[in-house]
């Protein structure tokens, strides 16, 4: 399926002139939003509540801080850079009555748009730009003149203009000097949840720790197990994510890229693509997203007995021990 990309040629910052920004929150991407679009000559306010830790940092980085409720009232463009759990509620208190035609409201995720959470009125425009990279990266690649890539999705266009917007704001954080996908919040959302389910964070857990006890299990030093099945991992993403899988087996040995052919297969086969359709059906169905929304409801008592068991695994504590041998490994 071909997609529509966009670079700085498509984007005409003069939109976002005379108009006032608010980014609420100033967490990983927040700060970036904000420093990046100031930096762009943007009128930018953050939203955060009062006696938040980041206040007095953002103000020390020259912006304008207030509370978000005054933050929303005064902003053009409200841009929620909280997390997910807690967008609704924010936005229930304190952003829906500072909504007004004319506005537009901007994420940088699409699950509480996508399932519902948040329902803006019809007379506003809701819009996405959401970075393909941590926070600050995009700040430090702002900074060196490039920019990182990112997706925009429209979902609704009260003004007709919408989409004109969010390419300037997009450019206003330096996104199009990379190039920025157009989507949809359905297919972000979507992807996006899949993505981190079943590779980045759960299914490459789950292989972790399964590889790690299979090797434990048959009797070798758990010391032995860390170093093969999580420490050397980092070395095979940096190949894949340099240039992709074909870069990461010409860089490895003969011996290693065999054993990728042979056996790769025999651990992610029918039976795990299988798992992956369902892990995919429960996304798309909403099923996920309800069970997520009911476990923050209750209290999170799943979620916090599932990071206190993982955090006592013997994988946890033998990395821990040997990342002590590694003080490079820390940060400054």
């Amino acid at each position: 399926m071909a997609v529509t990309i966009y670079y700085d040629a498509d984007a005409d910052l003069g939109r976002l002139k005379g108009r006032k920004i608010a980014v609420i929150g100033y967490g990983s991407q927040g700060h970036a939003h904000a420093l990046n679009l100031k930096d762009s000559g943007l009128d930018v306010i953050v939203g955060l509540y009062k006696g938040s830790r980041s206040w007095e940092t953002a103000q020390q980085a020259g912006l304008h801080v207030m509370t978000v409720e005054e933050a929303a009232q005064a902003g053009d463009l409200i841009m929620m850079l909280v997390p997910d759990q807690t967008q609704k509620d924010l936005y229930d208190r304190a952003i829906r009555p500072a909504m007004r035609p004319g506005k537009t409201l901007m994420f940088a995720h699409g699950f509480n748009i996508h399932f519902n959470q948040i329902v803006p009125s019809a007379d506003v425009d809701v819009s996405m730009v959401a970075p393909k990279g941590p926070g600050h990266i995009v700040r430090r690649i702002f900074t060196e003149g490039a920019g990182t890539p990112a997706l925009i999705a429209i979902q609704q266009n009260a003004s007709g203009h919408a989409r004109e917007d969010a390419l300037a704001y997009a450019k206003g954080i330096g996104a199009t000097s990379a190039g920025v996908i157009e989507t949809t919040f359905k297919d972000e959302t979507e992807t996006d949840l899949f993505g981190e389910q079943s590779v980045l964070c759960g299914g490459v857990s789950a292989l972790v720790k399964t590889a790690f006890e299979t090797l434990v299990e048959a009797g070798y030093p758990a010391e032995l197990a860390y170093f093969e099945c999580c420490h050397e991992l980092k070395l095979i993403v940096d190949l894949i994510y340099q240039g992709g899988l074909s870069y990461m087996r010409y860089s490895v040995s003969d011996t290693a890229e065999y054993g990728d052919y042979t056996s790769g297969p025999k651990v992610i086969d029918d039976h795990v693509r299988e798992s992956m359709r369902e892990v995919l059906r429960n996304i798309r169905s909403g099923i996920w997203a309800r069970n997520w929304i009911l476990e923050n409801q209750a209290g999170r008592p799943n979620f916090y007995a599932m990071r206190n068991q993982d955090a006592d695994h013997e994988l946890e504590v033998v990395g821990k021990r040997l990342r002590a041998m590694m003080p490079w490994l820390k940060g400054k």
